[in-house]
């Protein structure tokens, strides 16, 4: 996927999970924030951050940027380069749907469906799709943008929305249904999610039950620009 147009700026705070003031050319602006986790290692004083720019087609927005990627930096290592992390919440939904999309067979697609927001039972999961073997499959789509040492962690926040999708998964599985739990990866070079059990082992549990019930993970590597992420391997 591909923004439209972005521009630069400093990151000053953040007064709640929606909103952040950042410095865009010379001028203080508020800004919204394309992610609702804490994102606390990410969003610090100072920082480069890169924003989706509304101001030729603002429409009825209430802010004329989204905030979309921050430059990550190491106060413990400052000799370490800056890492352009995409910290869009949408993004993942839009790039896996994208990379679908493209998955072939025999040089025909390999899916026949696509369905997103699909509802299953009382839950909306992110995707169903049918292949051309005619599995019926349903897929949750997690975004990581949280890197210790070169390693991601998933989740930044608790979110017993997560365990829930787990769950969900693991007794459709069960059902017949054949599952996925995609974690699409914005950090460049990060090839692999781990549960962050620190901060929510609840989620690590049911992770690790979903899949001895079936359910496949499957980690999507992405390149990251700051106008672009592009799912370019599977894990």
């Amino acid at each position: 996927m591909i923004y439209s147009k972005i521009v630069h700026g400093k990151f000053i705070d953040r007064p709640n999970r929606f909103i952040a003031h950042v410095e865009v050319e010379g001028k203080i602006e508020t800004v919204h924030v394309k992610n609702t986790g804490r994102c606390r290692e990410l969003l610090l004083p100072g920082v480069e951050v890169v924003l989706e720019d509304f101001r030729q087609n603002p429409g009825k927005r209430r802010t004329l940027f989204d905030l979309i990627a921050v430059y990550k930096i190491y106060p413990e290592h400052l000799e370490k380069k800056p890492l352009l992390i995409n910290m869009d919440s949408q993004a993942p939904n839009k790039v896996v749907f994208e990379w679908l999309k493209q998955q072939q067979k025999n040089n025909e697609p390999l899916f026949s469906v696509i369905h997103p927001e699909y509802t299953y039972g009382q839950s909306r999961v992110d995707f169903y799709l049918e292949n051309t073997d005619h599995e019926k499959i349903l897929m949750e789509v997690k975004g990581c943008t949280l890197e210790v040492d070169g390693q991601g962690y998933f989740p930044d926040a608790p979110t017993e929305r997560g365990v829930k999708h787990l769950r969900e998964l693991a007794a459709a599985q069960q059902a017949g249904y054949k599952c996925y739990l995609t974690f699409v990866i914005q950090v460049p070079g990060v090839v692999f999610v781990m549960p962050n059990n620190i901060t929510h082992p609840e989620f690590g549990q049911a992770l690790e039950e979903a899949k001895a019930a079936g359910v496949e993970v499957l980690y999507l590597q992405c390149d990251v620009k700051d106008n672009e992420l592009k799912i370019i391997n599977r894990n």
